[in-house]
């Protein structure tokens, strides 16, 4: 019903309150309390496989083998919340590799001729697909505890993983290059690097908010922002909206809870040292550019 209500809304604004009042009523029904963890395994029933194909949002499954490869090996892994009311429809899912070093590539990831390592010599888990799959429940966030509860329990289940990060799209980032009249400056790798870890930490809406929505989600959760990846997604999505660029967002269980704190009440960005120093430097180098372009005039 609140999906149909969606598709209205923009036409008729008077519908807000009413939406709103389903926003209340639904984050009441699908509250954390309620919400199962369940793995998703080649074994689990074909309808929920499906659904697993057919919401995958961010990258593409395109066939019952690429689903294998992303069930079946045991340095993989899926994990998905579902409702007591809806047990065979999930609400959200999150795709896990578990590799030796964090991840770079969703080329590599997502390789058809990888190897599979030994769960032993695993030492980070990467989160690199996050898909919710119900229209209806927008607005209601479950990615933040997924996340949360997919680490703990990895962590509980195998004591040598140290690192829990993402490896994630950033769709605005060309756009916003774009707009900024920064197209030349990118050319450079270097460049690139350095004006994605400053979009990354500087670009903010009107309530200080990133924003790129991916950024938005994850440093809203309190992940930190940790490695940039050039050629990181060379599909023709990922050129398109991000020339190829990733990033790892860290979690680290320690410190969720204060970046948190910090990113909802003064909309403090989290980054390591590697990541403010690019976009120091990104600052500079767009402050020349500007200047020359005065200089010419």
């Amino acid at each position: 019903m609140r999906e149909q209500l969606l598709s209205l809304l923009r036409e008729n604004p008077s519908y807000a309150r009413t939406d709103f009042d389903f926003i209340h009523l639904l984050r009441s029904w699908f509250n954390r309390g309620f919400l199962v963890l369940r793995q998703i395994t080649w074994d689990t029933s074909a309808s929920i496989l499906e659904k697993i194909v057919e919401y995958e949002a961010v990258h593409e499954i395109k066939n019952l083998e690429d689903l294998r490869r992303r069930l079946l090996p045991k340095d993989r892994r899926c994990f998905a919340f579902f409702h007591p009311s809806m047990p065979d429809d999930p609400l959200i899912f999150v795709e896990v590799a578990l590799t030796n070093g964090v991840a770079t590539s969703i080329q590599k990831v997502l390789s058809e001729s990888r190897e599979e390592i030994d769960l032993q010599g695993a030492n980070s888990a990467i989160f690199y697909s996050i898909s919710n799959c119900q229209e209806g429940l927008s607005g209601i966030s479950f990615g933040n505890s997924l996340i949360k509860q997919v680490a703990q329990d990895l962590s509980r289940e195998m004591p040598h993983l140290k690192t829990f990060v993402t490896l994630s799209p950033i769709p605005g980032l060309t756009k916003w290059i774009k707009d900024e009249g920064l197209e030349k400056l990118v050319e450079d790798q270097g460049m690139l690097k350095q004006i994605t870890a400053h979009y990354l930490v500087e670009a903010k809406g009107k309530n200080r908010r990133p924003i790129d929505p991916v950024a938005k989600f994850h440093l809203g959760n309190g992940a930190i922002i940790h490695q940039i990846n050039i050629d990181a997604d060379l599909s023709e999505k990922g050129l398109l909206q991000s020339k190829g660029v990733m990033v790892n967002y860290l979690y680290d269980l320690s410190k969720i809870s204060q970046n948190v704190e910090l990113f909802s009440k003064e909309g403090d960005i989290s980054a390591n040292t590697t990541i403010k120093a690019l976009s120091r430097q990104a600052e500079r180098n767009i402050m020349q550019k500007g200047k020359a372009k005065e200089f010419s005039q």
